[in-house]
């Protein structure tokens, strides 16, 4: 089970990169004038997305799910932390997914946001982190 863990690790590290470098891009890309530009953007944008944050996404999920059924299920109920930052995942899932659709407005040239916008939005995977860690660590509850 340490190998399951340690690999569910480094799948959360190359996920949260991609959760904290893809707002970023939607900034630049926001503020790009030029056409050549642009359209660097969105290629970067959807092999971020679509070939690492979201194989990342699936591996997180399923070896996630592998260890909550395997030896965390019994004392679930207890484990008020693990209920906070289960809730914390589905909602960065749901952040995940919201990125995703940003990059379809972006590649169709639909974006209506500034990038003070998108330096707002891309804070606040650095909160979840913060949170999962102190709660995962430290188990406060």
């Amino acid at each position: 089970m340490l190998w399951v863990k340690a690999f569910h690790i480094i799948a959360v590290v190359t996920w949260f990169a991609g959760l904290f470098y893809l707002p970023r891009l939607f900034v630049y890309h926001a503020m790009c004038e030029d056409t050549v530009g642009d359209e660097r953007f969105k290629v970067m944008e959807r092999k971020l997305y679509h070939g690492i944050m979201t194989p990342s996404l699936i591996v997180v999920v399923g070896l996630g799910l592998w260890m909550l059924f395997d030896y965390a299920w019994e004392a679930y109920r207890a484990m008020l932390w693990l209920h906070i930052k289960l809730t914390i995942a589905l909602l960065l899932i749901g952040y995940h997914l919201y990125c995703g659709h940003l990059v379809k407005r972006f590649r169709d040239g639909r974006n209506t946001r500034s990038h003070v916008f998108y330096r707002w939005f891309n804070e606040a995977p650095v909160l979840a982190l913060v949170s999962m860690v102190v709660l995962a660590v430290v188990k406060p509850f």
